[in-house]
């Protein structure tokens, strides 16, 4: 369990690695690298994963709805807990916790535990929490020239609209163009790689992790208390079996390097973001191994 759960974790770590290195020995633009990832590729990948996916007849919005209260009690309980820090502070712990890893983490961790069927689901987890993270991520972070700003700028993100033509393709039943398919698909693939790299670089260019009491604080909240939040909630949505399974294992998914191009996009916290993804994905790999284990019980 502990080898496969370290061959999921080791290659993200060696992506970020490379980025921290060229961070830390040239200087590089981080938000140019940030908003190629953003606005250019990400996009790419939430449609590649709208066309493609085949989720399973069994997942009902039950599990979506639980998923999205689970991320949403989290982020307010981080809010409470936190105490009294700076509005940007608060609300880049808010979107730490809002927003997980359930892809490149999420994804490869669920199939190896539960198998085809909790990997569909886990699918499932997956798009939801793009677009729960594309949508409470800019409405937090933008919040401070308004709502109307926040809404506005959240209009003008291309995942929103990638997410749009994704369902509207899947609901009338076309398929695109050979050759317009392959390009998404090749923007999609290059994604998760860029996307560790931009964060790599963010942290050579930085110092050290620093250990506030926002980061502390957000990192117990994301990979220690949800996988135990998803579980009760879980349950008051009347979820069991697999279903079941699945959520509790993407509450212990570390914070989504998304959540750090957010920050970087609107100008938020973005250090307490960047140390927040780097010790949740050093804290996930134990707290993982701890779920996995304990997925036969539910």
């Amino acid at each position: 369990m502990l080898l496969a759960l370290a061959n999921v974790i080791v290659p993200v770590l060696v992506v970020a690695g490379v980025g921290f290195a060229l961070g830390r020995f040239y200087d590089l633009d981080a938000g140019t690298i940030s908003k190629i990832s953003l606005h250019g590729l990400v996009p790419a990948m939430v449609l590649h994963s709208l066309l493609t996916t085949q989720v399973s007849g069994a997942v009902g919005a039950r599990l979506v709805l639980a998923y999205l209260a689970a991320c949403i009690v989290g982020a307010l309980v981080a809010a409470v807990l936190i105490g009294r820090v700076q509005a940007a502070t608060r609300r880049a712990v808010m979107v730490s916790v809002a927003i997980s890893n359930s892809g490149n983490m999420g994804l490869p961790i669920a199939l190896f535990a539960l198998g085809q069927a909790g990997f569909e689901q886990s699918i499932l987890l997956f798009l939801a929490s793009m677009i729960l993270g594309f949508v409470v991520g800019p409405l937090l972070l933008g919040s401070s020239g308004g709502a109307r700003a926040a809404v506005i700028g959240l209009l003008k993100l291309p995942v929103i609209w990638a997410v749009v033509v994704g369902l509207i393709v899947r609901a009338i039943g076309i398929a695109l163009p050979t050759g317009v398919m392959r390009g998404v698909e090749m923007l999609s693939s290059a994604t998760l790689p860029l996307v560790l790299l931009a964060l790599g670089i963010q942290l050579g260019a930085s110092r050290r992790v620093r250990f506030t009491r926002a980061v502390v604080v957000g990192s117990l909240i994301r990979v220690v208390a949800m996988p135990g939040l998803s579980l009760l909630i879980g349950w008051a949505f009347g979820l069991s079996g697999v279903p079941l399974q699945a959520l509790v294992l993407a509450g212990a998914m570390p914070t989504a390097v998304n959540a750090f191009l957010l920050a970087l996009e609107y100008k938020g916290d973005v250090r307490t973001v960047a140390d927040t993804v780097t010790v949740t994905t050093i804290l996930s790999f134990p707290v993982a191994a701890l779920v996995t284990a304990a997925l036969p019980l539910l």
